[in-house]
């Protein structure tokens, strides 16, 4: 197997270390992999190929890191074509919420969320996917 050097804050990886022990991992190298796994299976759902997707997108950043939302608002008007809708509200003291409502494919929503994720000083990102044409769908 390959060994690869991933720099995170120290935070981050003491977080990893005890998550890894908590739930019966053999160290930080399985959870890394196993998130890495996750991270990338999560638009190969071949089930949403094709289709029009809705998608909800939630950040939350500190407020005083200013470039967070700066980055949200050049990126809500790059993807103009699949934002509905963007909401931006203070949560608790110091926090900002940022919310976008997306309808595209699945290739133009994952594109989207990937720059969000690589946003930094992110502190949360939180999304949900689904196919807008299941709203009419009769139950068989």
């Amino acid at each position: 197997m390959t060994v690869v050097s991933v720099s995170m804050p120290e935070e981050l990886l003491e977080r990893i270390d005890a998550f890894a022990e908590d739930h019966g991992y053999t160290g930080r190298s399985e959870v890394v992999r196993e998130a890495s796994r996750n991270l990338l299976g999560e638009f190969e759902d071949t089930k949403l190929e094709g289709r029009e997707l809705m998608g909800v997108v939630t950040v939350v950043f500190d407020y005083e890191t200013t470039t967070v939302e700066e980055r949200m608002m050049r990126l809500r008007h790059e993807h103009e074509g699949i934002v509905a809708s963007n909401f931006h509200s203070h949560v608790g003291d110091r926090y900002c919420m940022e919310l976008f409502v997306l309808e595209g494919s699945l290739e133009e929503i994952s594109e989207f969320v990937g720059k969000i994720r690589a946003t930094r000083d992110t502190l949360t990102v939180d999304y949900s996917v689904l196919p807008v044409d299941d709203f009419g769908a009769v139950p068989s």
